[in-house]
């Protein structure tokens, strides 16, 4: 019997990819995907010449061919205007108006906008050394102004088109907001401003629309996304999930623990939760329920696994290089310390899926069914090279910046030299395609998120803020993490989980560090609450990716993804009160806290799913619903033995936690007996 490999679609083929999320929008055809493949050529280029300083080819002209050719060096604010005006046109092409219209031509109104912001664009770059001397920011000529204006309300309608009306109006009221500063009540109260001077200052400054979050876009996340979409298009999700199922897949409920290590292994890459689910689920999910998970439970398995990879290193979504320059450290740091909260996350998750299974006597996927690992790796080899390449540049040589661009050159050149994954050339430009309005997308969006943060530092807010807040919130650090956390979750429901985390380093994060906290766990802490939002309803986009895969309502599939996600909900809680999990501290805390941690994160996922290994099924009584309030009472208290939690020192929370898990296990294994030999009786 011919074996099947359980990750179709087949290699090579056009895997739909949209970066950063899902958004419907149009069939590019004609003229538009012309220009389309176009931008996705000059954006990255333009990348890569200010990145590694080629000047437009001139160095290499001069130096080795003897010519004159003058070299142009591009000034920063020139360089993220020119970058803008080969992407952010574009987002008025792909994404319509109304939802509704995606099928057809693209209305003349839409190319109207298009040219014009374009054409605005160009002339603020012409005009930035210009801007620079004379201070525009601050005091700008009246075209300056007036072009400025109308860019503004281009930015706002771009983000309407990408994140929806609610998120919208909350960015244009902030973006406003130094017009009424002065009206504002305490302790929001800040210096006003004419309403002329406040549009000139988000386009112009170099805080606001072209501030912190396009020059990461700029500097970082632009060779990332073009990465993640190149592992799409050449087959990477078939390759991860073939291994996976190669892997797992004849373990207890293995179908479900593919899911995990297939969504785990491209969502660390690709960065991208909503096309992480599409890619991965559309294999698993129909895998999960032929061997017996319910429909809402594999959906919420691959909902909540995809979430997660985002916060996996190596890549995390391109955030872990935002936040080596917020933080002024390096990326492998910030990998290294990001590693064991993904892999308390991780491990939960395994450990939940296999309780669930065991409890209703899921078994493994048949061996017919599953692909050899052998021929995966033979399918797959010139992946290994590119991971090599990618992860040497980024720990070794730390060139965050352009390891992305040599990884999918070489990505791109292997997989075109081989005949069975060769692309044609209507694949490579559906994957020229992608790129530009992955590219595009996010440059609306992080574009949109400036003017929040150009609001605060025009009124001067952005230095008071975090006075105020750790003020509001009595000093008290668990306090502002609640505060911190649900302010992570509102702003993660309408944005990237990297301009959520771009805006919140900027607006909560320090007042969170003057509180006390561990800087580098604050930054890890908002950006995995920013993620939250994908899985917990109402807004939910991981759960809605899956619902059309699963064939169940989004709803219950979000309800059973917030149990199985409930380490996400606590494990930024743990590290960034004991930041011994980031590998702070002296090295026997730091290991007393990480086994602590895993095995605490262990006996509550047991506990959440109702069966422990090696002793059975929690039973549905009162003795039982005890014994399970114990085992997560433990399993929390050692996940995090802080005093910040009870009031007393490291060692004693370590021993109650000791108890109370050795509790819980004693009473469950009394209970589980005792049934046991009650069964036997009455045979």
């Amino acid at each position: 019997m011919e074996r099947k490999s359980a990750g179709e679609p087949h290699a090579g083929s056009a895997a739909p990819a949209m970066m950063p999320d899902e958004i419907a929008g149009r069939e590019t055809t004609g003229l538009a995907r012309y220009i389309l493949i176009a931008a996705s050529l000059i954006a990255p280029l333009l990348a890569m010449n200010q990145l590694l300083n080629i000047k437009f080819g001139a160095q290499l002209l001069n130096q080795y061919f003897g010519l004159h050719v003058p070299e142009i060096t591009l000034i920063d604010s020139r360089y993220l205007f020119l970058l803008a005006a080969s992407l952010f046109p574009f987002v008025f092409i792909v994404i319509p108006m109304r939802p509704q219209a995606v099928k057809g031509n693209v209305p003349w109104y839409d190319w109207l906008i298009a040219l014009a912001s374009l054409a605005i664009l160009l002339w603020f770059a012409w005009n930035a050394e210009r801007g620079l001397s004379e201070g525009w920011e601050y005091n700008s000529p009246l075209i300056a102004k007036v072009l400025a204006a109308i860019l503004c309300v281009m930015a706002l309608e771009a983000l309407r088109r990408t994140s929806g009306l609610p998120m919208t109006l909350i960015v244009g009221v902030l973006a406003l907001y130094p017009v009424f500063a002065q009206l504002a009540p305490s302790p929001f109260k800040g210096i006003a401003h004419p309403l002329t001077d406040t549009l000139a200052f988000h386009v112009v400054s170099s805080e606001s629309l072209f501030g912190i979050p396009m020059k990461a876009f700029a500097e970082i996340v632009v060779g990332f996304i073009v990465f993640g979409l190149a592992l799409n298009y050449t087959g990477g999700g078939k390759f991860f999930n073939d291994l996976a199922f190669a892997l797992v897949g004849r373990m207890r409920g293995g179908a479900a623990q593919v899911g995990i290590i297939s969504s785990g292994l491209q969502g660390s890459i690709s960065g991208s939760v909503i096309s992480n689910v599409i890619s991965s689920g559309v294999v698993t999910i129909p895998a999960m329920k032929r061997t017996g998970f319910r429909a809402d439970y594999a959906g919420a398995v691959e909902a909540v696994a995809s979430t997660g990879a985002v916060l996996m290193p190596p890549v995390m979504g391109s955030t872990a290089f935002v936040m080596a320059s917020f933080l002024g450290k390096n990326y492998g740091e910030i990998a290294l310390a990001a590693t064991v909260p993904a892999l308390l996350f991780y491990i939960a998750l395994v450990v939940q899926v296999d309780a669930y299974s065991a409890r209703l006597g899921l078994r493994g996927m048949k061996s017919s069914e599953l692909p050899r690992l052998g021929e995966v790796m033979k399918e797959g080899w010139f992946y290994i090279p590119v991971f090599a390449l990618l992860i040497f540049l980024l720990v070794w040589l730390q060139e965050e910046a352009l390891a992305p661009f040599y990884a999918t050159a070489l990505l791109v050149l292997i997989n075109q030299m081989l005949p069975k994954h060769r692309m044609s050339w209507a694949q490579l430009g559906d994957f020229a395609v992608a790129v530009a309005r992955g590219l595009a997308e996010l440059v609306a969006i992080l574009m949109a998120v400036g003017f929040i943060i150009g609001a605060l530092s025009m009124t001067g807010l952005a230095g008071t803020l975090a006075n105020d807040l750790v003020y509001l919130a009595g000093g008290a650090p668990l306090i502002l993490l609640v505060m911190g956390a649900i302010t992570s979750f509102i702003f993660g429901m309408g944005m990237t989980v990297t301009a959520c985390y771009i805006f919140l380093a900027i607006v909560l994060a320090p007042s969170l560090v003057k509180a006390g906290l561990d800087p580098l766990a604050v930054h890890l802490f908002i950006m995995y609450w920013g993620m939250v939002s994908f899985i917990t309803p109402p807004v939910a986009l991981a759960t809605f990716a899956a619902a059309p895969l699963a064939g169940i309502s989004a709803m219950r599939i979000g309800l059973q993804s917030i149990r199985l996600g409930t380490a996400i909900y606590l494990v930024p809680f743990c590290f960034v009160l004991n930041p011994a999990l980031l590998f702070k501290g002296d090295a026997q805390t730091v290991t007393i806290s990480i086994v602590a941690a895993f095995a605490g994160l262990i006996v509550m996922a047991a506990a959440l799913q109702g069966y422990v290994a090696g002793i059975g099924l929690i039973p549905r009584t009162v003795a039982g619903w005890l014994a399970r309030l114990s085992l997560i009472a433990g399993g929390l208290l050692f996940a995090a033995p802080v005093p910040w939690l009870t009031g007393l020192p490291f060692a004693q929370n370590l021993a109650i936690a000791a108890i109370l898990t050795a509790a819980g296990l004693i009473v469950l294994y009394l209970i589980v007996t005792r049934k046991t030999e009650a069964g036997r009786i009455t045979q």
